[in-house]
């Protein structure tokens, strides 16, 4: 009988990592996929991804609507509460034989809490990582904790989870996902990524995603654009923010930008195609999305890391660290267009999928009681 592996996914940027792993699984003769759509994905103000994820030929099982209209710590809060009120519906129904879950946010976290409750063993990814900048970072290590096996990307994150009380025997350094989108995809050329864009043709270009930094304010992105005002020869190409606190607000500032400079773009969501298209045809990246540090340096494109919302994640030396200032955030800028050294690859080669489905035919289809680990 076939194992049931059910995997949930909330955002664009999750769901990107996720889908050579997904589509391994469902043809797999050992395995049973079950797809569960939640977050960010259902949601019309961030592009009703889910319909991307139909298009690639993926069957969703079920839809978890957890969002509030809020953006705000108290429409969090809450929203993780409606997803346990849905996971548990859904789980229940599907009863799977084990979930896997990716990183660090709090949809993940309802899924997290509820297959516990339930006794789903839990697969995760990427974990034993540091983002002392969000609340993200407690959430990882929380949902290493409700956990049973363990999918690192490097081999000091491996040591971290086994830090935690996690047994050596269950955890695994496998590498980063987004790695292997980028040897597999056929990437875009850049004549066809901006007239697919609508961007002007004949300027370079500069690719932006800031999110909220949960742990503080979102003030910062003034500062930013601020900065980018001096770019005013240039693309801008910003995707929007992501759901956590104070996310809507980034986004309409960003609208507002985008109305007043006629060289900027916004986009709800670029697919993860297009996505890694523009990092390799992008003069540089700004902002702080973790695939600044992961995977653009595996396209040989420099990124601008602004502020402290990734401080305490590994990063190679392509990646220039700024604070949330004007000038800081220009003075990085030129560091990095002038950058022309080796670029570092630290999260791994790329052999992910294999690697984790040659675990996952181990597993057992049980649940089973963990003791801690002590060093």
């Amino acid at each position: 009988m076939k194992k049931k592996i059910c995997i949930v996914t909330g955002t664009r940027a999750e769901y990107g990592l996720l889908s050579n792993l997904m589509k391994a699984i469902k043809e797999s003769k050992d395995f049973e996929l079950q797809l569960v759509v939640t977050g960010m994905h259902l949601s019309p103000e961030f592009g009703l991804t889910y319909k991307e994820i139909e298009e690639d030929g993926f069957l969703i099982n079920d839809k978890v609507e957890m969002l509030m209209s809020s953006d705000t710590s108290i429409g969090i809060s809450k929203a993780i509460g409606l997803g346990i009120i849905g996971f548990t519906d859904v789980f229940q129904r599907l009863q799977p034989d084990l979930l896997i879950l990716l990183g660090d946010r709090f949809e993940m976290l309802s899924a997290a809490q509820t297959a516990l409750v339930m006794q789903i063993p839990i697969a995760h990814i990427h974990g034993g990582e540091c983002t002392f900048g969000a609340y993200d970072d407690a959430i990882r290590h929380a949902i290493t904790k409700m956990s049973t096996w363990h999918f690192t990307s490097t081999e000091s994150h491996r040591r971290r989870v086994i830090q935690l009380g996690e047994s050596p025997d269950r955890v695994w350094n496998v590498g980063a996902m987004g790695i292997e989108n980028i040897l597999k995809l056929k990437l875009l050329s850049r004549e066809d990524l901006f007239l697919n864009l609508g961007i002007h043709p004949g300027k370079s270009m500069f690719l932006i995603t800031y999110h909220p930094e949960t742990n503080n304010n979102s003030s910062g992105i003034h500062a930013l654009l601020d900065a980018l005002r001096n770019y005013s020869n240039v693309n801008l190409v910003f995707t929007k923010a992501n759901a956590d606190n104070g996310g809507r607000y980034i986004n309409e500032t960003l609208e507002e930008f985008v109305s007043k400079n006629s060289n900027a773009y916004l986009f709800d969501s670029l697919g993860y195609l297009r996505y890694l298209s523009a990092v390799k045809h992008a003069d540089v990246v700004i902002g702080n999305s973790s695939s600044g540090l992961i995977e653009v340096p595996y396209l040989h494109t420099p990124t601008v890391n602004c502020g402290e919302r990734q401080a305490g994640r590994e990063r190679p030396t392509s990646v220039f660290d700024t604070e949330l200032s004007e000038n800081s955030i220009v003075n990085s800028i030129t560091e990095a267009l002038a950058f022309n050294n080796h670029y570092e690859y630290i999260f791994g080669n790329g052999q992910v999928t294999e690697k984790i489905l040659e675990q996952l035919r181990k597993l057992p289809v049980f649940f089973i009681k963990k003791e801690f680990y002590d060093l």
